[in-house]
């Protein structure tokens, strides 16, 4: 990033008049580096740097660590590399060599030998933060590379320009409104900056038609915009005060980064009124980000009693361009390095970059929360939302999980460009069919969702019986179907905490009040009363279903076919019925909810519209008497006794217990 307002560059320099420089001088190139003309200045030393002969090995090590410094300045990473580089051969004394050359590797990937020099340089300092921060962020790159979040970043061509964009911020109602940064000029005439060697920035801002397209940024035309630095803007809740960054060139004296404030009056925005958070004009204050609520001002500043490099500060905005004083947000925020462009999310939760806090390179993203002790957490946001450029200068979409952010990944100029970044939603839902025994819709039926997450939803089902409700990961879930003239059904469900999409398939089958319904899959021992072990999974269904609907009473039947006495028939089906009864009171239900009625062959199945459906040979509302049966081929004859053979259960009371 090679923009002044927008590095730590901004902390560093004082501006003056542009310096005319003639002769490629050390002594020129040291005054453009003391005035902050880090651009000039590299070049200088540069052309110094090749005019002075080997053997001068002190003088080489000198001016190659100043290069290296200036060149880190505007972000030309591989030439400031290869002066930390050069000013180590020739010994440079200053063991700060060292870790500026581990930052660079580390800036540029190459994890190994950062590690390398962040272990020489601690060597001469064994407990320096940066150093132990630059191994721990080193050693964790590679994972966060090769694990990304969820995240989904793009390259915001449509936004971006051929030289440098940044500290993007979402404003309006709807957040359709997008202000920016940028060094990009349509004016050919417009001086380069001694500074960055690109042309001062502006703030543009690009918005959203009706259709929710962005559209191609514009310039401001407004009064805020000057022929010196503007950026990294914030607004107030209602939208209408702007806080950003200032840099201006005065001939009279030295001058540092300002927060300016600047009102809109209809559609334009005013010329920038200085925000009096400190008395004097040398302490550098840069980044503005106000709070949602509008209380407080968060800021950027190198103030005297920090952390070391810059901090961020709060201050509580008192109203008028007035301001309470300036608040240290504390060691578990800032560090010795620099911590930049704050974002405020609520209450309790902030945005900023940092290149001191473990990371994979340069700046990073970081994600701080405050607890109810008023104890910060930083988290790294991680790959793909952090690379081993600089990223930096988040917004949000209000409460969504999709902004914008800035970066100069992939430029090997340097440069930095927008980015958007939406974290992709996870779909957790329970789709399914209330039915009912016969596999027919439940039309009216109502299905109610009950999840230790709070959720408690009652859906009417379709139609065609469909119900589906979103749901939430890593949830427990109690969910029950109902519907007059049936009986309730109850189902539980977990939905697994993996961060996927998943949909769970539920359906209903729900029990009609006033007809009987068979009992599927029960099993008796040849001529005999007995259970067959298969008969469980069905019997206990059953045991369930009652739990279900505790009010219930229920008479179990019996049925066979016709073969043999109708008194053995009889006698033999009462068996049966008591033991299905037996099984039911041993799984604990009470035994005066159930009644036993062996029916023997007196009640031949009457054929439903389903049954029609499965056996072509017959049709619905046949009765399978034994005349019947005989008139059928002998094959059918068999299944038409197997109908017949059934255990049946019926409502009888839907009152049990409620007096």
């Amino acid at each position: 990033m090679r923009t002044f307002f927008t590095r730590n560059i901004i902390f560093l320099v004082s501006i003056l008049c542009l310096f005319s420089c003639k002769t490629a001088k050390l002594a020129d190139a040291e005054e453009k580096q003391r005035l902050g003309e880090y651009f000039d200045a590299a070049a200088i030393y540069r052309k110094v740097y090749t005019k002075t002969p080997p053997e001068k090995r002190d003088l080489r090590g000198y001016i190659a660590f100043r290069m290296a410094e200036c060149n880190r300045l505007i972000n030309y990473t591989s030439r400031a590399t290869s002066g930390y580089m050069n000013a180590i051969r020739y010994n440079y004394p200053d063991s700060i060599a060292y870790l500026r050359l581990a930052q660079m590797y580390h800036k540029e990937g190459q994890y190994a030998n950062a590690i390398k020099y962040y272990t020489e340089y601690l060597d001469y300092k064994p407990e320096d933060e940066l150093a132990r921060n630059g191994i721990s962020g080193a050693q964790v790159a590679q994972e966060w590379r090769e694990n990304p979040t969820r995240y989904v970043v793009r390259r915001m061509d449509k936004f971006n320009s051929r030289r440098s964009e940044f500290s993007p911020m979402l404003t309006g109602d709807n957040y359709n409104q997008l202000y920016f940064a940028s060094s990009r000029s349509s004016d050919k005439e417009t001086p380069i900056s001694a500074i960055t060697g690109l042309v001062n920035n502006n703030i543009f801002m690009v918005r959203q038609n009706e259709n929710g397209e962005w559209l191609a940024p514009v310039e401001l035309e407004d009064a805020v915009n000057t022929e010196f630095d503007e950026g990294t803007p914030s607004f107030s809740p209602d939208g209408n005060t702007m806080y950003y960054t200032y840099c201006a060139n005065d001939a009279e004296g030295n001058r540092t980064a300002e927060i300016y404030i600047s009102r809109r009056s209809s559609a334009s925005w005013g010329a920038g009124t200085r925000a009096t958070i400190v008395k004097d004009s040398l302490t550098a204050l840069a980044h503005p980000a106000v709070s949602p609520d509008g209380r407080y001002l968060y800021y950027v500043s190198d103030a005297i009693g920090g952390y070391g490099g810059k901090d961020i500060f709060r201050s509580r905005i008192i109203g008028e361009g007035s301001f309470g004083p300036m608040e240290n947000l504390g060691s578990e925020i800032n560090t010795p390095g620099d911590e930049l462009f704050p974002y405020v999310r609520d209450s309790v939760t902030i945005y900023f970059a940092s290149n001191g806090h473990p990371g994979m390179g340069g700046l990073d993203i970081y994600k701080a929360t405050q607890d109810s002790t008023r104890r910060w957490t930083v988290e790294n946001m991680g790959a793909p939302v952090n690379s081993m450029s600089d990223d930096f200068g988040i917004t949000f979409a209000g409460r969504a999980e999709r902004g914008f952010f800035s970066s100069n990944r992939n430029d090997a100029r340097g440069w930095d460009h927008l980015y958007s970044f939406e974290y992709p939603s996870v779909m957790v839902q329970i789709e399914g069919f209330v039915l009912d025994l016969e596999d027919y819709p439940v039309e009216d039926a109502i299905v109610r969702i009950v999840g230790k997450d709070g959720l408690n939803v009652r859906v009417p089902v379709r139609r065609d019986g469909s119900y589906k409700v979103e749901l939430e990961r890593d949830i427990s879930y109690v969910m029950m179907a109902g519907a007059r003239g049936y009986l309730n059904q109850n189902l539980e469900l977990k939905t697994d905490p993996e961060e996927r999409n998943e949909t769970y398939i539920v359906d209903f089958f729900l029990t009609p009040l006033n007809e009987p319904v068979v009992i599927e899959n029960i099993f008796y021992a040849f001529d005999q009363a007995t259970l067959r072990p298969e008969s469980k999974e069905a019997l206990d269904e059953m045991i369930k279903m009652l739990n279900d609907n505790p009010h219930v009473t229920i008479e179990l039947g019996a049925h066979t076919d016709s073969k043999g006495t109708e008194e053995y028939n009889e006698r033999l089906a009462q068996r049966r019925a008591q033991s299905v009864v037996d099984y039911l009171i041993a799984g604990g239900i009470d035994k005066e909810r159930l009644e036993a009625k062996g029916y023997g062959e007196s009640v031949p199945k009457t054929i439903n519209k389903r049954m029609a459906e499965n056996y072509d040979f017959l049709n619905e509302g046949d009765v399978l008497t034994e005349a019947f049966i005989q008139e059928l081929a002998p094959d059918q004859q068999e299944v038409a006794d197997q109908i017949n053979r059934r255990t049946e259960f019926r409502v009888l009371r839907t009152n049990y217990n409620l007096f």
